[in-house]
């Protein structure tokens, strides 16, 4: 994992450098490192890394779809306000 998507999956997840550490077993002076590109996560951690961008990724994508739903249900409701108040 690059040490730019580090910084971006750790952002992503809203947590601190310390509180990021804390998932992986790491210092966050270690968490500096590997967004620094210094140091790099043992594999364990890398592949629990992905799994934690899995599992973001997946919510990122459920959220945006309730989203358009509602969206589409208060553009629905909407139309039928304005029908039913006479303005169609």
């Amino acid at each position: 994992m690059q040490a730019d998507h580090i910084t971006s999956l750790r952002r992503s997840l809203g947590l601190s450098q310390v509180e990021f550490g804390q998932l992986f077993g790491a210092h966050s002076m270690t968490v500096s490192k590997w967004e620094r590109g210094v140091l790099k996560p043992t594999g364990y951690q890398i592949a629990l890394m992905q799994q934690f961008q899995a599992t973001a990724n997946a919510q990122k994508d459920l959220a945006q779809e309730q989203v358009k739903k509602l969206l589409i249900g208060a553009g629905v409701v909407a139309a039928l306000v304005w029908l039913l108040n006479g303005k169609g």
